[in-house]
């Protein structure tokens, strides 16, 4: 529903004022409705402990500037400053990174969203050395909260009494955030004045760097092809790309075959299951693939160690193109060699740029390894 909302948004000739407005309702209720599922499937996964944490040394530098992209385009839309740690000092803590980013995000998020417009939001971290913890605080400039409404912060679905505002909000958030800081061996706290504003901070425990630490934009995960690829010669230019998406739900193949359609420089190839995936791309080597994960018989994790195996498709980028959209799922496909993890529904202009990048690296990098050679 939310694809298609965004591709009716996105169409040309637009749609008129009153149609925009309906398309606008139904993206923002469908965005809220998602969010809500997803936290309300994070907080019973908890519950009954079947979230895994990895707990290692990883960078809180590398984590905030992270977050500080992500949220940027939030703050932005409020007129809202962020203030992040300056002098890039490295920082390590012992914890699971997704998690600590998702932790992040959620209180950065709240900081923006229970601002004044043009207010700020300050981050900050320290090192006690007495404790061995790390304390990352996050503080706005809102209107603060008061006593009882700090002692009712951490229950699920009380909104402390926002329900009737404009600020959208389920009441999870803070919930699944304190009970995944208390999982990595943490703590979480707030500090609030009314008409002033919150300090949220949470604490982890310190760790040392680890002796060899590549920062993530460092690594490649994309390269798939043996090392003598390199040699071989880029096959000719085309005007057109090729794009094959293996897909069992008709509506999602519908939905990208009208995206595509957009475009002029790819032409689509479709795949109702990974065995006919995997023999089309064998024989057509298209540029990119698009792949669904919950296929039916070979999943798409199944297809991609499939096509990584062999020479002749080991060079294509694979995008993953799943449902299963939370933190512990993306990294698992990106640790497995998926070029990009997107997550459904289709977000128009995050897909659209992960296919953009996924034709450039094909462009330079493609290359086909003959069988015997």
């Amino acid at each position: 529903v939310l694809g298609f909302a965004q591709l009716m948004a996105s169409d040309l000739p637009a749609p008129s004022p009153a149609q925009q407005r309906s398309i606008d309702q139904i993206l923002k209720g469908g965005w809220y409705l998602l969010r809500l599922i997803n936290e309300i499937l994070d907080l019973a996964m908890i519950e009954s402990g079947k979230v895994t944490i990895s707990s290692e040394p990883m960078s809180l530098s590398d984590v905030l500037d992270d977050c500080h992209d992500l949220v940027g385009p939030q703050a932005r839309k409020r007129s809202i400053a962020l203030l992040f740690p300056a002098g890039r000092v490295p920082c390590y803590i012992l914890a699971d990174v997704t998690r600590v980013k998702q932790i992040m995000i959620n209180l950065l998020s709240n900081a923006i969203k229970y601002n004044r417009l043009g207010g700020t939001v300050i981050v900050r971290w320290s090192r006690n050395e007495a404790t061995g913890m790390v304390r990352v605080s996050v503080a706005d400039t809102g209107s603060g909260l008061g006593l009882d409404q700090v002692s009712q912060l951490f229950q699920p679905f009380n909104r402390l009494g926002q329900e009737g505002s404009t600020e959208e909000g389920t009441g999870i958030g803070l919930v699944v955030t304190k009970q995944l800081v208390e999982l990595m061996g943490g703590t979480i706290g707030v500090n609030s004045e009314e008409a002033v504003g919150s300090e949220f901070w949470v604490e982890f425990k310190a760790a040392e760097a680890p002796a060899h630490m590549f920062p993530a934009d460092q690594v490649d995960l994309s390269a798939l092809a043996d090392e003598d690829v390199a040699a071989l010669p880029a096959p000719a230019p085309s005007a057109h790309r090729t794009l094959l998406y293996v897909e069992d739900n008709p509506a999602n193949l519908a939905l990208v075959e009208q995206l595509i359609a957009r475009r002029t420089d790819l032409k689509l190839l479709t795949a109702i299951d990974a065995h006919l995936g995997i023999a089309l791309a064998r024989a057509y080597q298209p540029d990119v693939i698009l792949m669904d994960i919950n296929l039916p018989g070979m999943s798409g994790f199944g297809a991609l160690k499939v096509l990584q195996r062999d020479p002749l498709t080991a060079h294509i980028p694979v995008i993953a193109l799943s449902a299963n959209a939370i933190p512990r799922d993306i990294e698992k496909g990106i640790t497995a060699g998926f070029f990009r993890y997107l997550t459904k529904p289709i977000q128009l202009a995050e897909f659209m740029q992960a296919l953009d990048v996924a034709v450039a690296h094909a462009a330079e990098h493609g290359s086909v390894v003959e069988p015997g050679a």
